[in-house]
C-alpha cells in the first residue's frame, strides 16, 4: 500500500513540475502573399499625421502581442502558438508595404484579421507607417 501511495505522490509531483515548463512556440512558416498585394503602394507615404494615427491604432490593437517596441514581446505573446515576429529586424522591415497590408488585413493562425476591427484601409496603412518607425 505504501508503494502505491509513493507512486501516486511521485506522479503528482512530476505533473506539478511539468506545469512550470514554459510553452514552446512554433517558428513562423512562410506566409504567402498574393502578387496583387506585394506591389500595392501605400497611399499615405508615412507622413507625420499618419504615423501618429498608426501609433494610436497599434497601441489599441497590436501592442498586447507585438509589444511596445514591436519586438514580439507583448504580454499576450507567451500565450500564442506562433512567434509574433520582431518588427525591428531587417527581415520584417524589408517586406513591402503591400505585403504588410495584406498580412494585417487578412491575418492567419494566431494573428487575427483586422479588416473588420480596422475597416478603413487608410487606418491600416497608418499602422504600417508606424511599424516602419520601429527600427
Amino acid at each position: 500500500m505504501k508503494s502505491k501511495v509513493l507512486v501516486f505522490a511521485g506522479s503528482l509531483i512530476a505533473f506539478g513540475l511539468l506545469s512550470f515548463i514554459p510553452r514552446t512556440t512554433t517558428v513562423q512558416q512562410p506566409w504567402p502573399v498574393p502578387d496583387a498585394y506585394k506591389n500595392k503602394a501605400n497611399p499615405l507615404k508615412g507622413n507625420a499625421e499618419s504615423v501618429t494615427e498608426g501609433k494610436a491604432l497599434y497601441n489599441q490593437h497590436c501592442k498586447s502581442c507585438h509589444g511596445t517596441k514591436g519586438k514580439g514581446d507583448g504580454p499576450k505573446a507567451s500565450q500564442l502558438d506562433t512567434e509574433c515576429g520582431d518588427f525591428t529586424k531587417a527581415a520584417f522591415q524589408s517586406q513591402t508595404d503591400g505585403t504588410l497590408f495584406y498580412k494585417t488585413s487578412e491575418g492567419r493562425k494566431d494573428m487575427p484579421s483586422f479588416k473588420k476591427k480596422i475597416p478603413d484601409a487608410n487606418d491600416i496603412w497608418s499602422v504600417i507607417n508606424y511599424m516602419r518607425t520601429l527600427k
